[in-house]
């Protein structure tokens, strides 16, 4: 699902509002989750999952094209864990 396809089915399902105003929530929604994973935070939707920072030590890798080693630096990488009630939802599905 995209982005686009995510507003176009919230605005199906919510006849009062417009389109422009699921795109600006969605959008809003978006950045705040962005803005407190840039600062570090841990965000938790209950039944839904949370969303959460690892660090990611340096280390050597390789080239796939050549097998050359590569150095590949440091970093912080988003991680998500589902939640219980969507764990059991997909789950559930066949």
């Amino acid at each position: 699902m995209t982005r686009t396809d995510l507003i176009e089915r919230l605005a199906a399902r919510q006849p009062d509002l417009g389109a422009e105003d699921v795109a600006l929530a969605v959008k809003t929604l978006v950045e705040q989750l962005t803005e407190a994973l840039v600062r570090g935070e841990r965000i938790e939707i209950r039944d839904f999952g949370a969303f959460s920072l690892r660090q990611r030590e340096a280390r050597i890798g390789r080239n796939p094209r050549t097998g050359e080693p590569v150095a590949v630096p440091a970093r912080r990488a988003v991680h998500f864990r589902a939640g219980k009630a969507l764990r059991d939802r997909v789950a559930g599905c066949h």
